[in-house]
């Protein structure tokens, strides 16, 4: 199974009433669904939410003793419909994935479950993956609850409101039949902090009771009529019970004096943002008790109009902090206010920017502009920290580079792309897409290949219209875990069913790995709790390919390179499938580094291979790091004053994968590169055998230095 064990986390979750949680707000969701009694969790791995994923699987003992039921679903569309338990049965479930491109791919159960309606409560944990820690397209959530009519909550970050906005979010959903989404942010997810917790409760209704007593309802069906009625059951039921629920439980706050003649209205995940800009104003202190009126969206579909009325009399200023685009919140407010025949002033993207995450200087920024507007009197005499005014932060965009991601130190993907290049040197250059995963990387520099990248598993298919028989075929990227995703039907099958004569590299580095590690089918350690060891080659001759090709050690660049020309030249007509198959090199370590330093410990012999540059053979040419771009492989300059230029160094992070080395071998290049081997606890005839060998290398050194010419300076 994955390297990384959550056993230490799983034991916080044995809590019970009146004990203290302390940890990250992803882990204290966990313990809180235990605490309301939920009796299924799913979910598809991806940050920020990952941990919650990792912690699940960790302690399916724990919850198998509550009769709760884990299942680490194959995509978000898989987890999104395992909610259909909570549609003719009161059973609470839920499951998390990375949103909005796990809505995305969820989109079409999601529909069907909002249309429907439920009666357990359904809570859909969304890891809100927006702003600068971001590592997907800039989007927001919002809309898909609009469009659907879920309801969706995004708590204040701290560990108390969003334990409570679990239990919230199941009996909104439960009073109102309606699925709920929790928007988890990445501030939200990481931050910590501590509660008191509850006594972990086994579901009423477990799924093992449920499926003893089978219901089925056919109203519930989204087929015509029931569809139209369903429609009509959100507007004239469900959304009312979902207000009046809000309202009556007081979901969302209000702080500040009552009467004033500005406030804010602020989302529940950027409220720390806005007290943290208004105690830099001095108009708050660290308890966030403040002197501007603040009106607290814990809730931010669907906004309730009568509430937000009442927030609004006899104000002339209203600020709405609303992070990302479109602007929802806004424009539903404004309309609120426009059809109610307020002329109070609405401030919002005109005093904070439409896209970009709220940073702390620029929620500042913004809460000034709209003070100096609003209330000018409430600036003068402040204390102000630096940058309130004038002071600006220099823009170092023009002089400081761009830092993307990149693979890591011993990557085996690495080689996989050095091969291609060398082909691309060879043949030309192809069309070739990538896939999401860290593959992605391999668009970057050195490599730049595969330029585009259509969705998780979809490489191959986003490569579809380039297979009209022209001169070269294309190249798709497609990694195992997008493969057990949705690669094995879109893609492949795809491939398969309109006879594609194009080529697939698939990497293999045996789990879900961008993801944090995670086993997948066809990964090759044993797991107690789920079947691994399926090879994606036996899925690939089911659905009917045919020519296959297996690399099981891609650090073996000319096999690589040979393999990929051999699929680009070939008479065969059909599909082309390269499986290039190493073990996540951060993985591995994980796992054998403990093990080294344990044994090196106990005094047994190890042997650790090191990598190296000889200097005085390297002709600084770096084309060796033009086809590899490893972070450990840098550059020295020379103490020689005829060598200008720095040469080629490996330094102390190199983990010995041997990339570099055989890049060079396979490339031609010069052969400057050497391996060491590290031998601790040698042998006594070991340690004799050194001792003679850097004996006889010091006085044969010493006899050539003295031969060596000098040119002296008289004095």
């Amino acid at each position: 199974m994955a390297e990384r064990s959550f056993k230490a986390e799983v034991e916080h979750l044995r809590k019970g009433d009146g004990d203290v949680f302390t940890g990250e707000g992803i882990l204290a969701i966990t313990k809180a669904l235990l605490e309301n009694g939920v009796g299924y969790v799913g979910g598809y791995q991806g940050a920020p939410i990952s941990h919650l994923m990792d912690v699940l699987a960790d302690a399916e003992e724990l919850m198998g003793e509550l009769g709760v039921r884990f299942v680490a679903n194959a995509s978000e569309a898989a987890a999104a419909a395992m909610l259909a338990a909570s549609v003719h049965y009161p059973i609470r479930g839920a499951v998390t994935f990375k949103g909005p491109v796990g809505v995305n791919v969820a989109s079409d159960a999601l529909a069907n479950l909002c249309s429907s309606g439920v009666n357990g409560g359904a809570l859909i944990i969304l890891g809100e993956d927006y702003g600068e820690g971001s590592s997907i397209m800039q989007e927001r959530s919002h809309g898909f609850a609009m469009k659907s009519q879920f309801w969706m909550l995004d708590p204040r970050p701290n560990l108390p409101s969003i334990t409570k906005a679990v239990k919230d979010g199941f009996e909104l959903s439960e009073a109102s039949n309606t699925p709920v989404m929790l928007m988890m942010r990445i501030r939200s997810c990481h931050l910590t902090g501590s509660f008191e917790t509850r006594d972990n409760v086994a579901p009423p209704l477990t799924v093992k009771q449920a499926i003893a007593n089978p219901q089925s309802d056919f109203n519930r069906v989204v087929l015509p009529p029931m569809s139209y009625q369903h429609e009509q059951d959100k507007i004239k039921n469900r959304w009312p019970d979902a207000e009046r629920f809000i309202i009556e439980n007081g979901l969302n706050e209000q702080f500040g004096p009552e009467k004033a003649p500005l406030g804010i209205v602020v989302q529940g995940g950027m409220y720390n943002g806005l007290i943290r800009a208004l105690q830099r104003l001095g108009l708050a202190d660290v308890f966030g008790d403040t002197e501007v009126p603040i009106y607290c969206l814990n809730v931010t579909y669907p906004l309730i109009r009568d509430e937000f009325d009442t927030f609004c009399q006899g104000k002339d200023h209203l600020l709405i902090v609303e992070e990302g685009q479109p602007d929802h919140i806004e424009q539903h407010l404004s309309s609120f206010l426009y059809k109610a025949g307020r002329t109070l002033k609405v401030y919002g993207k005109d005093v904070l920017p439409m896209a970009g995450e709220y940073t702390g200087q620029v929620m500042l920024d913004g809460v000034t502009a709209f003070l100096k507007v609003a209330a000018p009197d409430m600036l003068p005499g402040r204390v102000r920290a630096p940058n309130v005014e004038g002071s600006q932060i220099p823009d170092l965009s023009k002089i400081v580079p761009i830092r993307p991601p990149g693979f890591c130190t011993g990557c085996p993907e690495r080689p996989i792309f050095a091969g291609m290049k060398l082909v691309e040197q060879e043949l030309g250059k192809s069309q070739i897409t990538g896939d999401i995963g860290c593959h992605l990387f391999g668009s970057l520099p050195p490599f730049e290949i595969g330029g585009a990248t259509m969705g998780y598993g979809l490489g191959p298919a986003a490569n579809a219209a380039f297979d009209g028989g022209g001169e070269r075929r294309a190249i798709s990227i497609l990694g195992d875990g997008g493969f057990w995703h949705n690669g094995l039907t879109s893609s492949i099958g795809n491939m398969v069913f309109n006879k594609s004569d194009n080529v697939v590299m698939i990497v293999d580095n045996y789990y879900s790995a961008a993801t944090g590690g995670q086993d997948i089918l066809s990964s090759r350690a044993m797991n107690d709790t789920k079947a691994t060891n399926n090879p994606i080659s036996a899925a690939l001759k089911g659905v009917g390919v045919e020519w296959i090709r297996q690399i099981d050690h891609t650090y073996d660049v000319a096999k690589v390179r040979d393999t990929l020309k051999e699929a680009l030249t070939t008479d065969f007509k059909g599909p082309k499938i390269i499986i290039a198959s190493s073990e996540c090199m951060l993985n591995k370590q994980r796992r054998e580094k403990p093990l080294r330093n344990r044994a090196i410990k106990e005094g047994r012999r190890v042997d650790v291979p090191r990598f190296g540059v000889d200097s005085d053979v390297c002709t600084g040419d770096h084309a060796c790091i033009r086809l590899s771009g490893c972070p450990s492989l840098s550059l020295k300059r020379l103490d020689d004053p005829l060598r200008d230029d720095p040469v080629a160094h490996i330094d102390q992070t190199c983990v010995g994968c041997g990339n570099c080395g055989e890049v060079a071998d396979a490339a031609v290049l010069c052969p400057s590169f050497y391996r060491a081997d590290v031998v601790h606890n040698p042998s006594g005839f070991e340690v004799w055998c050194a001792s003679i060998r850097s004996t006889t290398i010091a006085k044969l050194q010493r006899r050539r230095d003295g031969k060596r010419l000098r040119m002296e300076t008289p004095t």
